[in-house]
């Protein structure tokens, strides 16, 4: 069970929705209704009645959230007892991101809350492939990174943020915009436009072919989001991409969706299994949370 997740139970609770949930909490739905499917599933019981328009506590819920809230306050009081022994008054914080990652989190507020509350702490970010980060990581380059990642690679520790599928883009005439429940072996013929070889996402396409015993034809490798979807856009080739990346064109591109089994994006924030986070670093991932930021806030009045 993680800090994180309590959050995520208290926003809905709280919002009895989890659209309005998942926008308070800063995550796309999905990834909120995951983090609440495995809560559920540790605890071994249901914490919410689902409908269409609304979610209601179950008696167990109602009980659990009174033991969350005391337990996020717990927590806060307790890094704020470190923070005044420590004090985080002049460091640096250095972030790696890919390039998708606007999609899925709002990286500029986030960094302008912690910057409001530490302006004393520099914060250098980079963009690149996921390889590249986790080598940033490992050399003490980087203290945090957000990328997508199927497994930890041995000595990294991540944090889940979202979870989506993975959909199909196309040009808007192509034969397949539209169609839903597309089997991997009906793209055998198609050329696709993908990324490098060392980005999380043409890794996570790579092994979902190569599990089906699947040939395909990659005509265009590329290393930004921009360019492989004007080539996508051009009819040159097609793509897999995660669906709220697809959304966002969708006034420029045809979309399908794939047959089971979906091909799951993740989207994690990892850093050194052997150092942990530093004090900044940590402070940055629990402004993710809503009560953080309303902390953060407060703290400017």
């Amino acid at each position: 069970m993680e800090l994180r997740q309590l959050h995520h139970f208290v926003a809905v609770a709280e919002e009895g929705h989890f659209s309005r949930a998942a926008q308070r909490v800063n995550i796309v739905q999905s990834a909120l209704s995951t983090s609440i499917r495995l809560l559920e599933a540790e605890l071994g019981a249901a914490l919410f009645v689902r409908s269409t328009r609304h979610v209601q506590l179950t008696r167990a819920g109602q009980v659990f959230l009174e033991k969350a809230r005391v337990a996020i306050e717990a927590v806060r009081e307790a890094r704020e007892a470190v923070e005044a022994a420590q004090g985080l008054k002049r460091g640096t914080l250095s972030i790696g991101t890919v390039q998708t990652l606007p999609a899925f989190l709002d990286l500029p507020s986030l960094l302008l809350r912690f910057h409001t509350r530490y302006p004393g702490i520099e914060v250098r970010l980079v963009q690149g492939g996921s390889s590249s980060l986790l080598d940033g990581i490992r050399d003490n380059r980087l203290d945090i990174a957000f990328l997508p990642m199927c497994e930890p690679p041995n000595g990294i520790a991540t944090e889940m943020i979202a979870c989506e599928a993975l959909v199909l883009v196309c040009a808007p005439g192509h034969p397949l915009a539209g169609c839903k429940d597309v089997a991997l072996d009906r793209l055998k013929g198609e050329a696709f436009v993908d990324f490098a070889r060392d980005w999380g996402t043409r890794r996570l396409v790579d092994r979902a072919f190569l599990d089906a015993r699947i040939e395909r034809q990659i005509a265009f490798e590329v290393t930004d989001l921009e360019t492989l979807l004007q080539l996508v856009r051009s009819g040159l080739g097609v793509a897999l991409l995660p669906e709220p990346v697809a959304e966002a064109n969708r006034s420029t591109l045809g979309i399908a969706s794939l047959a089971e089994p979906e091909i799951c994006w993740e989207l994690v924030v990892a850093y050194s299994q052997r150092d942990g986070t530093d004090s900044a670093a940590r402070v940055l991932l629990e402004l993710l949370n809503p009560a953080e930021a309303l902390h953060a806030a407060e703290s400017l009045d």
